[in-house]
């Protein structure tokens, strides 16, 4: 499976293009790496990527050809992560994406939303799938008003089919 075209212009509508790199914690351009390190739509530039990336720009073409190489890992995590995920309808597959690709696939493996995803009556600490969701709302310990919108517009798309930013 593949997120549809649509999951994929709201996910880099939310991640935003950013043609230099910044720290994703304060959103500010960089001239040294720093763990958090990001360009493009939402790239994660690791340490030995640095250099890549170091004192440049990078244009719209690069930044959707490393979008495509970044959200493919995502795609197949949620395959791998779900049961029948060939099942799911597309508006599904498409927020537990998005959700994945903002939490990480070892966070997505072992989260409750994957667990409730997979078997309703799970046991989790959740009441429910949507609280599960919603729980992923914190950076560095604290609750990120950004995160508690993306995951309500992700949960929309989830539960309703509605493919919109807040």
């Amino acid at each position: 499976m593949k997120m549809s075209s649509r999951g994929t212009d709201l996910l880099k509508s939310v991640e935003e293009y950013r043609s230099h790199p910044y720290d994703d914690q304060t959103g500010e351009e960089i001239a040294s790496w720093v763990p958090g390190a990001t360009v493009g739509y939402g790239h994660l530039i690791s340490e030995s990527e640095w250099p890549d990336f170091c004192g440049r720009e990078i244009g719209l073409l690069e930044a959707n050809h490393i979008f495509a190489e970044d959200l493919s890992p995502f795609e197949f995590c949620v395959m791998g992560a779900i049961e029948d995920s060939f099942q799911l309808d597309e508006n599904k597959f498409d927020a537990l994406v998005m959700l994945a690709f903002n939490i990480g696939q070892a966070g997505f493996k072992s989260s409750s939303v994957a667990k409730l995803v997979n078997n309703k009556h799970a046991v989790t600490s959740y009441f429910n799938l949507e609280d599960a969701w919603m729980a992923w709302n914190k950076s560095q310990g604290k609750i990120m008003r950004g995160l508690v919108n993306r995951r309500g517009a992700e949960w929309q798309m989830y539960s309703d089919g509605i493919y919109e930013r807040w």
